[in-house]
């Protein structure tokens, strides 16, 4: 996960609208002896920032409070000023182990206890490390706060009494599991930590992957992630950040009592920033079992927040940074590569310019000839130089970019958490939008000069397996191999126990849960009867409009699958005036996002635009949907384009998966049997007549609905969607679907990917169709203990118990006229046989003896307060809007939900179990190495049918 640091420019109409009041006299607290305030920042007229008050404990934890009362919730992150950057050569993955140690349990937190706590409050909570810090965070009603500062402080000073070997070992499996996931079956997985041990000299802390490697992994004890804990994790070294709907003096109570008798670790100082430089350029190359060859090329540049990196951000953008960019024009535009891009991901230590090119095999694939073309593509910048659009339009998307980013609580707290963990101030918005207002041509051509021209590189090629003929160029650099660190940690000096003046074990008790605002919604019809449904939501001044046309590829035949997606993709490029670059390049001047998609059911249009350019926005999406340009050159390359995805994606488990599991429930000659972005056969024979006579079906007024969230209210919004009263057309029926097959019992379906690092196992069946009241809704709460939560049964089973798997889910997903039931994960290829059986295990005793007392208490509380969580944001809200219109629910469908929740038996949900979880009537799918997965499968009895997707 990379740095995220605001760091775009607001115009003083925006930010007159964000600010506030100037000048809010501040309440004086009685503070807690102990706590300190360090400062207080307030939001100012003509000036965009993040209000906050910051205080420090005497035990060194600094705290920061954001108070945001626009919703009943609040944000919790705890961020330890600690990632793999702070580990050893040999040692690799400790910061990120520790993260899952984190979740396991403290001295007063039961084991699997803090997932049930957060999800049973309604909330919901994660962690994630990075190369420079760890965070964990929950978002939970506001009458949960208390809660989670039991649990975060718990485990921040009562940690290690509940550490046990057994417990290190499960999540090490866990963390094994991830990385074969995330890393080791996944297309172009291993690109990233093959690169950084090329771009970092050997030993520089980004010179390992953050998940660590394997061999690290395997050595690591018990003792080492303890001694990285009480190394790192003291409060000196955190930063605990609440935004949200809260008292403050009760709150600083609360922070005072829970996190003031932790005592302080050992001292902690930031990792010197070291200049990264190259010899000579790098070439490596590696096999993959992947369908596109893959180009990767990285320049070291500064680090985070030098003075140079706002004009490198601005070279990237200028360079590669979409369709109006010279990487999109002279490879992606010519037909050299599928896709192309250039960014500058900075880390606290180090940034790099970063440019990525997809090959296209219809070109040759050579990544030879890619590099010639990046290089030319570097020239031509040189003689051409920076231009004013080219600064105007990346400021203008980093101003829309920071509004969004304050549309949720969540964003906000990330913001101020990162910038004091790095910076020690925590809102640095407007110093950011500054550094990027006062970028110049020369400023960009300077640090093109001094970074990128006629520097070296690091040059990576990825080809699929069996042809090397491909690679950039012969590899020329092998990485050192240091060597293993004695000790896992440095620095570490004796540390006092924590100990409690109170019963820790005694866990807060909530309030009553706040009072609920669903949002108020308002109907009308455009002229032509397009129904619209909006709200007002006045957080930011943004507008939400997305648009759906019933159809999507249930229009198309079969043979055609899909041309609805290449129609919706058509739809971004030219329009019958202007360029696909011309029509980009005025979207980038708004700072707006226009898009056209579609799915199996229905095609949309998703519109993001700043309230002040909405009229703008809404002109181009005019002229894109009235007047496409349907060029043939455009429908060459994005045809091309999709076939060569389509290929990508069938060298990725998990879609083989959920394709082959379509195909079988609904059968190939069902739309909803082959993926929506169609077959490589498919996808050959449409033509650009083809997409010409779908658009003529499918983007008609009578498909239409339109859903809107916006700062305007009706009145206001109404009149500006009248450029879409002209649109004509009725709607057009969609077929049934036929009948799903009929497969026989006992029968594992096998589709061999040889060599899968992992097995990706699916059992399903059809099931319920969509309602909102019925019995489809009560499946959901039926299998929230199932499979639906973390702390669900098949979750603690095959994660926690067993460590096969990284998660383990179960499902009932629903439309109009189809649905299904759900069981997945992806699983160790050596335990594929023994994951079948535990799922097996766990859907047959669920469905004859149906849930718990407990888990039934569990799921009404979890379910009956995560509504506060629902509505946050716009695009929440258009969520919530969108459901309502397509399913015609009464408008108060949530309080019947609530009434549901709150009185339905534990009788009739468990007869729900026995009646829709028959084991029998479920497909069996396997997606893994079939030489080492086929016996262990039949020596569990059943018939073992080899199959393959339809091409």
């Amino acid at each position: 996960m990379k740095l995220h640091l605001q760091k775009w420019l607001l115009a003083s109409a925006i930010s007159a609208a964000l600010a506030g009041c100037a000048h809010e006299v501040q309440q004086v607290l009685a503070l807690p002896q102990g706590v300190s305030l360090v400062e207080t920042v307030s939001q100012t007229e003509n000036q965009v920032s993040i209000p906050y008050k910051k205080y420090q404990l005497a035990n060194g934890l600094t705290v920061i409070l954001h108070q945001d009362k626009s919703d009943p919730l609040v944000h919790v992150d705890v961020t330890y000023h600690v990632g793999s950057a702070r580990e050893l050569a040999g040692r690799s993955g400790f910061a990120h182990l520790f993260e899952h140690m984190m979740f396991q349990g403290s001295q007063h937190v039961e084991d699997e206890q803090h997932f049930k706590v957060v999800t049973e409050s309604g909330g919901t909570l994660n962690g994630t490390t990075n190369t420079d810090r760890t965070n964990y965070f929950e978002t939970v009603p506001s009458n949960q706060l208390e809660k989670m500062l039991w649990l975060e402080s718990d485990r921040m000073g009562f940690l290690l009494p509940a550490l046990t070997d057994k417990k290190f070992e499960v999540q090490r499996e866990t963390v094994k599991n991830e990385r074969a996931q995330r890393i080791d079956n996944r297309p172009y997985g291993r690109l990233n930590e093959r690169f950084n041990q090329a771009l970092y000299p050997a030993g520089h802390p980004y010179s390992w992957p953050v998940i660590g490697w394997p061999e690290d992994l395997d050595r690591a004890t018990a003792n080492d992630v303890k001694h990285f804990f009480q190394r790192w994790y003291g409060p000196n070294n955190a930063t605990l950040t609440i935004g949200g709907d809260f008292d403050e003096a009760q709150t600083l109570a609360w922070i005072n009592q829970y996190f003031g008798e932790i005592p302080r670790g050992p001292e902690v100082k930031a990792d010197e920033k070291t200049p990264v430089t190259l010899d000579s350029t790098r070439y490596i190359s590696m096999e993959d079992k992947v369908h596109l060859p893959l180009l990767y090329i990285g320049f070291p540049t500064v680090y985070a927040q030098h003075q140079d990196e706002a004009p490198l951000d601005l070279l990237a953008n200028i360079l590669g940074g979409g369709k109006t960019s010279l990487i999109y024009k002279n490879l992606v535009k010519e037909g050299f590569a599928v896709q192309a891009g250039v960014s500058h991901p900075c880390q606290e230590l180090a940034c790099q310019l970063s440019l990525y090119a997809v090959a296209n095999p219809g070109k040759g694939g050579n990544l030879a000839d890619i590099e010639t073309k990046v290089n030319q593509t570097i020239a031509e910048f040189e003689q051409r130089g920076v231009t004013d659009d080219d600064l105007q339009k990346v400021k203008v998307q980093f101003e829309a970019d920071t509004i969004f980013g304050m549309q949720s609580v969540q964003g906000k707290v990330s913001t101020l958490a990162a910038n004091q963990t790095f910076y020690g101030k925590p809102d640095m918005v407007a110093s950011d939008l500054a550094r990027y207002a006062n970028v110049t041509k020369a400023d960009v051509m300077r640090v093109f000069n001094t970074y990128i021209k006629n520097k070296p590189m690091v040059v990576m090629s990825v080809v699929p397996e069996g042809q090397t003929q491909l690679v950039a160029h012969a590899d020329n650099f092998k990485p050192k191999t240091l060597p293993i660190a004695q000790d896992a940690v440095t620095g570490l000096t004796t540390t006092k126990a924590a100990k409690s003046s109170f019963d820790r074990s005694i866990m807060p008790t909530a309030s009553a849960a706040p009072l609920l605002t669903v949002p108020q919604l308002w109907q009308a019809k455009l002229e032509n009867g397009i129904s619209v449904m909006g709200t007002e939501s006045n957080e930011t001044p943004t507008v939400e409009l997305l648009i759906y046309l019933d159809g999507g590829s249930r229009l198309a035949s079969i043979d055609k699958a899909g041309v609805a997606n290449l129609t919706a993709s058509m739809l971004n490029e030219s329009s019958s005036k202007r360029s696909s670059e011309e029509l980009a390049g005025a979207l980038d001047m708004l700072g707006s996002t226009i898009s056209f998609d579609a799915s199996s059911s229905q095609s949309y249009i998703k519109v993001s635009s700043l309230t002040e350019n909405l009229d703008a926005t809404l002109a181009l999406v005019e002229e894109r949907l009235f007047s496409p340009g349907f060029l043939q050159a455009d429908f060459d390359r994005v045809k091309q384009q999709a076939i060569q995805g389509l290929q990508h994606q069938l060298s990725d488990p998990n879609y083989i998966a959920s394709s082959g599991f379509n195909e079988l429930l609904y059968g190939r000659q069902s739309p909803m049997g082959v993926s929506s972005s169609g077959t490589v056969a498919s996808l050959s024979a449409i033509t650009l007549d083809d997409v010409k006579q779908f658009y003529q079906q499918q983007y008609r007024a009578g498909n239409a609905q339109m859903v809107v969230v916006s700062d305007l209210n009706q009145q206001q919004i109404l009149p500006k969607l009248s450029v879409f009263s002209q649109w004509q057309g009725d709607a057009i029926a969609v077929a049934k679907l036929p009948k799903a097959p009929i497969h026989p019992k006992n029968t594992v379906y096998l589709i061999d990917k040889p060599g899968a690092a992992q097995s990706v196992i699916t059992i399903g069946k059809p099931s319920l169709t969509y309602d909102a009241t019925g019995d489809y809704f009560k499946a959901y709460l039926m299998n929230y203990p199932l499979g639906g939560a973390f702390n669900s049964r098949i979750n603690l089973n095959l994660r926690e118990d067993k460590g096969y798997t990284y998660g383990a889910r179960t499902m009932f997903n629903g439309s109009e006229d189809a649905g299904e039931f759900m069981a997945y994960a992806s699983v160790r290829s050596d335990v594929t046989a023994e994951a079948l059986v535990e799922f097996v295990k766990e859907l047959t005793a669920y469905q004859k003896q149906g849930m718990t007392e407990d888990e039934l208490d569990f799921m009404r509380n979890s379910i009956a307060q995560s509504q506060a969580l629902e509505y946050e944001t716009p695009y929440q809200k258009a969520g919530f809007l969108r459901m309502i219109q397509r399913y015609q629910l009464d408008q108060n469908f949530t309080s019947t939900q609530d009434e549901i929740v709150n009185t339905v038996s534990i009788g009739e949900l468990n007869q729900l179990a026995n009646k829709l979880l028959h084991i029998d009537d479920m497909i069996m799918l396997v997606v893994g190495d079939k030489v080492s997965v086929e016996p262990g499968l039949r020596a569990l009895g059943y018939q073992v049918e080899t199959v393959t997707l339809a091409e």
